[in-house]
C-alpha cells in the first residue's frame, strides 16, 4: 500500500521534481554509515532534512509554497565529520549542492565576496548538472553526426551536378558508388581506433581576447552578467585552421555537436527549479562570523555579513545572469566548531532561521578504531592500496589498529583536539619510511604493522608533548 501510494504521487508530478532519489530517512543514514563513523544525531538530521525535500514536492502546489525547509546547524569540534557529511549528503542526492566558508564573504562595502554569490554559484552548478544530463542523453545521436564530420573530413562526399547527360549520369553513379564503399571502409576504421592518430585539419574558434575591466572595483560576479556572453553575439567569431589528431577532433566536435542538440533554454528553467525547489547550501564555519561587537579591526564585518546573510536564507530574489532565483525554499545547513563563540553569539534573527541544532560528539578511541577499518575509504585501506601499487603488501594487525588509535586519542587530548585528521598525521609519521623505501630501496615484500611496530615509531614522540606538537 505505501509504495502504490509513492507511486501515485510521483506520476502526478512534472518529470523535474522526481529527479531527487526518493531514499529514506533509514536508507540515508545506513549510506552515510558507510563512510562516517558514530554522530546518528546529526545523521538523522539530515537525513529528515533531505527526505522533507522530496515530501514537499508531493503536496499539493497551494500549500507546497507555505512548507519552509527546517534549516540545520551542526555543532562540533573540528575532525569529527561535520563536513563529510555534507561531501556525502551532495552524493546521495540529485539536488544541486553547494559547499561554502561562511568566513570567505565581506559585508556590503568591503572588498571581497558578498553573500549572494552562493546563490549564483549554486544556479551555475546545477545549470552545468542539467546539461551533463541532458548531453548524456544526446550523447550517441552527437557521436552520430560527429562520426560523419570526420568522414566528411577525409573523404568529402561527391557533389551532384546539374543536368547530367547519360554517361555522365552512369559515371556519377559509379563514383557515388565508390565514394560510398570508400566511406564505410572509414567508418569501419574509425570504430575500431585505427585512425585514433591520423592529423585532420578543422575550423575551430580562435581563442578568445581577454574581457577588459570597465567597470571600476565592481566586478563580473556581482553584477550576476557575462559582459562578453552580451557582446560575443554582435560580432561573428573568427575561425582558425588547426591540424589536430582525430581523437582530439572527435572530442571537440563531439562537444559542440551536443552543445548544438540540447535545449539551452530548456535546461537552465530546468536548473531554476531544482534550485529554488530542491538546492542545499552547506555554509561552513559559521562561527568565525559569529560574536564580535568590535566597531573597527579586522573583524569589523562580521555582524554585517550575518545580515547580509539573513535575507537570503529567510528567502528574497537573488539575480543571477540565468534569471532571478527564489531561496524561500533553498535548505541551508551550517557549520561550525564555535570554540570561542557559541550558536546564541549569532544574531537572533539568524538564530531563528536555523531552528534545528545538533551537536556532534568529540571522537574516542573506539571511534577511531572503526574509522581506521569500517567505512569504505578506510585509511588503512588508502595506505594499503597505495603501497602494493610498489609491489608490496602491508597488512595491519588488530593491536597495531588498536595502538594508532590509542595514540591518536593521547594526542589530541594532550595537545590540540583536531579529530580523525589526527590519524592522517599519525599514519604519515608511522609509514614514511616504508613510503620513501619501497619503490627501490625495501626487500621485504611483505609487512605486517603491529603494536611493536607502532610502538617503536612512535611512543617516544608521543609521549614528548614538545614533539607531539610538531610531528603529530
Amino acid at each position: 500500500m505505501k509504495n502504490s501510494n509513492k507511486m501515485k504521487n510521483s506520476t502526478s508530478k512534472p518529470a523535474s521534481e522526481q529527479r531527487a532519489r526518493e531514499l529514506t530517512p533509514r536508507e540515508i543514514v545506513k549510506e552515510l554509515d558507510k563512510y562516517i563513523i558514530g554522530q546518528q544525531n546529526a545523521k538523522k538530521s539530515v537525513a529528515i532534512a533531505l527526505r522533507n525535500r522530496w515530501r514537499r514536492l508531493q503536496v499539493p502546489s497551494g500549500l507546497r509554497e507555505e512548507i519552509m525547509p527546517n534549516n540545520i546547524i551542526l555543532i562540533g569540534p573540528t575532525g569529527v565529520g561535520k563536513t563529510e557529511i555534507a561531501r556525502r549528503l551532495a552524493k546521495l542526492s540529485d539536488a544541486p549542492f553547494i559547499k561554502v566558508e561562511a568566513s570567505k564573504f565581506t559585508e556590503v562595502g568591503y572588498v571581497g565576496r558578498d553573500v549572494e554569490s552562493i546563490i549564483r554559484d549554486l544556479m551555475e552548478y546545477a545549470v552545468n548538472m542539467v546539461k551533463a544530463e541532458k548531453r548524456a542523453e544526446v550523447n550517441d545521436k552527437a557521436k552520430e553526426i560527429t562520426e560523419e564530420r570526420i568522414l566528411d573530413i577525409l573523404i568529402p562526399p561527391s557533389r551532384k551536378r546539374h543536368s547530367p547527360e547519360a554517361n555522365d549520369a552512369l559515371q556519377l553513379s559509379d563514383e557515388q558508388e565508390d565514394n560510398k564503399a570508400t566511406r564505410e571502409k572509414f567508418r569501419q576504421k574509425l570504430r575500431d581506433g585505427k585512425l585514433e592518430d591520423k592529423i585532420i585539419e578543422l575550423d575551430l574558434p580562435a581563442g578568445e581576447a581577454p574581457l577588459m575591466q570597465v567597470i571600476g572595483p565592481m566586478n563580473l560576479e556581482e553584477m550576476g552578467v557575462n559582459i562578453q556572453e552580451m557582446f560575443g553575439g554582435l560580432m561573428p567569431k573568427k575561425m582558425k585552421k588547426r591540424k589536430i589528431s582525430i581523437a582530439e577532433a572527435r572530442l571537440i566536435l563531439s562537444n559542440e555537436e551536443a552543445k548544438k542538440l540540447i535545449d539551452q533554454d530548456a535546461a537552465i528553467k530546468e536548473a531554476l527549479q531544482r534550485v529554488e525547489n530542491s538546492g542545499i547550501v552547506f555554509l561552513d564555519e559559521i562561527d568565525k562570523i559569529a560574536g564580535s561587537k568590535s566597531t573597527s579591526g579586522p573583524d569589523v564585518s562580521r555582524e554585517g555579513v550575518q545580515r547580509d546573510l539573513l535575507p537570503v536564507v529567510e528567502g528574497s530574489n537573488v539575480m543571477t545572469k540565468y534569471g532571478m532565483v527564489r531561496t524561500d525554499h533553498i535548505l541551508f545547513i551550517a557549520s561550525g566548531a564555535f570554540h570561542v563563540s557559541k550558536p546564541s553569539d549569532l544574531i537572533p534573527e539568524l538564530q531563528g532561521r536555523f531552528p534545528i541544532r545538533v551537536e556532534l560528539n568529540s571522537l574516542t578511541e573506539e571511534d577511531f578504531v572503526k574509522i581506521l577499518t569500517m567505512p569504505q575509504n578506510a585509511l588503512i585501506k588508502q595506505y594499503a592500496a597505495l603501497i602494493e601499487t610498489e609491489g608490496v603488501e602491508i597488512e595491519f594487525t588488530a593491536d597495531g589498529i588498536n595502538e594508532i588509535a590509542k595514540i591518536a586519542s593521547e594526542v589530541n587530548e594532550n595537545v590540540e583536539n583536531i579529530g580523525a585528521r589526527r590519524l592522517h598525521t599519525i599514519m604519515t609519521s608511522l609509514l614514511d619510511d616504508i613510503l620513501f623505501d619501497a619503490p627501490d630501496e625495501l626487500k621485504e615484500k611483505k609487512i605486517l604493522v603491529n603494536r611493536d611496530l607502532v610502538l617503536a615509531k612512535l611512543s617516544n614522540i608521543a609521549k614528548n608533548r614538545d614533539l607531539s606538537r610538531y610531528i603529530l
